[in-house]
């Protein structure tokens, strides 16, 4: 059985941070995808697909709606979805005083089950069909989180945290314990239908030198496995790492020098690197994950995407909810916060810019774009379907919306959730705003 889903298509090849926007982008206003057995079997105009469908098509019209591939979160925290927008303080003791302690309760499966059944299906209602999502400590976490995403066949890229040292007792383990329970977790899960696991150091501060050896033993072993951590996101926190690891000439320098800088390595936040380490990144082929409304909340500062994409040796970036210090589940919420701080560093964040950031861009960083991202023959099915005219304001505005550009900057500045008319998943519909 096929499924054809009919509106206007829209998707990138290229990032038009670095090529010219017009040769980065194919819209179609009246297109189609074929989807089969999960995948993307055949795209184009309407006029062209429609007398190629025969009677075994299932024909869905999306009338005066975009369909584009579904977002990419490229850095979240699930086991924070029940503390987002908690207040007070900034980075580090934010996370002693809301995260710490969130995140204990996941030793207890059925809190890890009902926290990854809602995040999953957060996620979902908000056209996000991939992720890179950091668990806790807890084995049990990561079984919890893998196994939501796999009733929906969602492709989702998830591991258990590892840290031995500066949280409470209850969160860390040891060097061994995060050898042999990652290994665990890669066995049991790694590669069964569209789950990836990812080593997952929390960060660098929180892990001795001991633990951040058996973590670049365990990406030497598994030498294409994704991993996620974080790098410079507070000054302080920049500071810190200076005094724990001054054999290292920066903060980037630490994960680099226990094997930790790789393609399909994507370290969240990166405000505050230097020039040596962003060509550090780009020579060694990680990726940035920008996470705008995240480093807003906790007054971390705003990355500086330009600077990264357009060096002569860029630095591959995706976009990033980084709930729960980010607060919204809304990748479109999430690009209008990347337009702010790309003022503030100066520069015009564009519409086409920030929606491959959001898709392709992420599914580069990640080092999945041959898999999900964009809208093409061969790539896995995940669809979003946003409505153009979602609140009364965006009616509205797109009365004066005399071009497509314009179309899109309205949706990245004033959509939400409520955008979302259907998210599909690996060619089946998982949410539809009409059955809601």
């Amino acid at each position: 059985m096929k499924t054809a889903v009919r509106g206007a298509l829209l998707s990138f090849s290229a990032d038009p941070l670095r090529e010219e926007a017009d040769s980065c982008m194919q819209y179609e206003p009246d297109g189609i995808v074929l989807m089969e057995a999960g995948r993307i079997v055949g795209l184009g105009p309407a006029s062209r697909i429609l007398p190629l469908l025969g009677p075994d098509t299932e024909l869905v019209h999306y009338p005066h709606k975009l369909i584009l591939p579904g977002f990419i979160d490229s850095h979240v925290h699930y086991p924070q979805t029940e503390m987002i927008a908690a207040p007070g303080g900034q980075l580090l003791e934010w996370l002693e005083r809301y995260t710490f302690v969130v995140e204990q309760r996941f030793a207890e499966q059925a809190h890890a089950d009902r926290v990854a059944a809602f995040f999953v299906s957060e996620l979902l209602r908000n056209g996000t069909t991939c992720a890179a999502t950091f668990c806790t400590v807890h084995p049990q976490s990561v079984d919890a989180l893998f196994g939501a995403a796999a009733r929906y066949d969602m492709r989702l890229l998830a591991g258990k945290v590892c840290m031995d040292i500066h949280a409470p007792a209850a969160l860390l383990d040891t060097p061994q314990r995060a050898w042999d329970e990652s290994g665990e977790l890669i066995a049991r899960w790694h590669g069964k239908g569209r789950a990836e696991y990812v080593i997952t150091p929390r960060f660098a501060g929180s892990s001795t030198r001991e633990q951040l050896e058996m973590l670049g033993a365990l990406a030497a072993r598994h030498p294409d496995m994704a991993i996620q951590s974080h790098v410079a996101e507070n000054r302080a926190e920049v500071h810190w790492m200076r005094r724990r690891f001054p054999e290292c000439e920066h903060y980037t320098g630490i994960y680099h020098r226990y094997g930790l800088l790789r393609p399909r390595a994507i370290y969240g936040h990166g405000i505050y690197l230097a020039e040596s380490e962003r060509h550090l990144l780009a020579e060694t082929g990680a990726a940035i994950a920008h996470c705008p409304t995240s480093n807003f909340f906790l007054g971390s500062g705003a990355f500086n995407v330009h600077q990264a994409r357009q060096a002569a040796l860029p630095v591959k970036v995706g976009l990033a909810t980084d709930i729960g210090a980010g607060t919204s589940f809304s990748m479109l919420a999430t690009m209008g916060a990347a337009y702010k701080a790309a003022q503030l560093n100066g520069n015009a964040l564009t519409a086409r810019q920030a929606f491959y950031l959001a898709t392709r861009g992420g599914a580069e960083a990640l080092g999945i774009a041959d898999k999900v991202g964009s809208l093409a023959v061969g790539l896995e099915a995940d669809l979003c379907v946003l409505d153009l005219h979602s609140t009364p304001l965006i009616d509205f505005r797109m009365q004066q919306a005399d071009s497509l550009d314009d179309v899109l900057f309205v949706q990245m500045m004033l959509a939400d959730d409520r955008a979302v008319a259907a998210t599909w998943v690996a060619g089946r519909c998982v949410y539809s705003a009409a059955a809601a």
